[in-house]
């Protein structure tokens, strides 16, 4: 891995995010409560455990830790959703409001965390950047039905953290959207090879280049207009344009914070330069469910990239010119 020019952080925080990095239908957690107090689901036909929401995480700092044994490692923030609740057997005929702590258990079938390390870090356009590893488990994404030894399906992904507005950059060479593993020894090596083979430097070299290009509030409105029209289009024309995965409830959103948003609103003019564009789509990008949320990070940086190669190089783009 290519390091940074190291910078020491004013503070040192024991969590890796104050402020929520993911929003939307989730709720707060430590690794404490998730190992101690959670079940962990099972294979149905030989009653032999899953990986863990807490083996993942705690695999994932294990390999950090021996990455990055000479930096400053935060503690897991940690977002849940979807609880499977249940009770013990004991309590079965008694009702709901009855029920004592003890006796009721649950896990939480969809999990996202991050793990940073604020002493690599790096500043673009005044927006200080710390490097921030994570992932995703959703056990949906499992076939419980079967045996120990069936596929088990993980996201991972190393990038970087706007500490402005907690928002995440991530590309698609720091992103594995699929990660299938049968053991923990496989998701520890998928975890090693990812971080490995990130190139940090090409990653903040990229999303600097974006401050330098500009869209005019009339571009704007063209590309907002245009991705609303992008998912009605017929597929065989879809197929030749650059994917867009949000969708119209998260362009409004984004066309507020065009006007309103504090740190990557519009400027006097109206125009936007991409670097705010982007993260415009990162800040959005909080209310995504867990099962997409790094899906569509990884497309805010790849679509706005897109734009960035049609503007530096006055390239025909779609989404700003329309149809040839």
């Amino acid at each position: 891995m290519e390091a940074l020019p190291l910078t020491v952080p004013d503070t040192a925080m024991n969590v890796s995010s104050e402020k929520a990095f993911i929003q939307a239908n989730t709720s707060p957690i430590t690794l404490q409560e998730i190992r101690q107090k959670h079940i962990i689901p099972v294979f149905v036909k030989d009653n032999e455990p899953v990986i863990s929401h807490a083996d993942f995480i705690e695999t994932t700092i294990d390999v950090v830790q021996h990455l990055f044994q000479h930096e400053t490692i935060l503690s897991p923030a940690i977002r849940i959703s979807h609880p499977i609740k249940g009770r013990i057997p004991e309590a079965k005929e008694k009702p709901a409001s009855q029920l004592l702590e003890s006796e009721k258990t649950v896990y939480y079938e969809r999990m996202a965390f991050i793990v940073e390390i604020p002493s690599i870090s790096d500043d673009i356009s005044g927006n200080k950047l710390s490097l921030t590893i994570g992932g995703v488990k959703s056990h949906h994404q499992d076939n419980l039905s079967g045996k120990k030894g069936s596929d088990e399906h993980f996201k991972l992904f190393i990038g970087f953290q706007n500490k402005v507005c907690t928002n995440l950059c991530i590309w698609s060479d720091g992103f594995i959207a699929d990660l299938k593993v049968k053991t923990s020894h496989q998701l520890m090596d998928g975890i090693i090879h990812l971080l490995v083979s990130y190139n940090a430097k090409q990653h903040i070299d990229n999303m600097r280049q974006l401050s330098n290009y500009y869209l005019s509030e009339y571009e704007f409105a063209q590309l907002v207009g245009r991705c609303r029209m992008y998912h009605y289009l017929p597929n065989e024309f879809k197929k030749k344009l650059p994917v867009f995965q949000f969708g119209d409830t998260q362009l409004g959103i984004l066309t507020r914070d065009y006007y309103k948003d504090e740190a990557f609103r519009q400027y006097e003019d109206g125009s936007i330069d991409l670097w705010r564009l982007y993260n415009l789509l990162t800040g959005v990008n909080k209310s995504s469910y867990i099962d997409t949320f790094l899906d569509r990070g990884a497309n805010a940086f790849d679509f706005t990239n897109k734009l960035y190669q049609a503007v530096s190089n006055k390239e025909y783009n779609w989404f700003l010119h329309g149809r040839k």
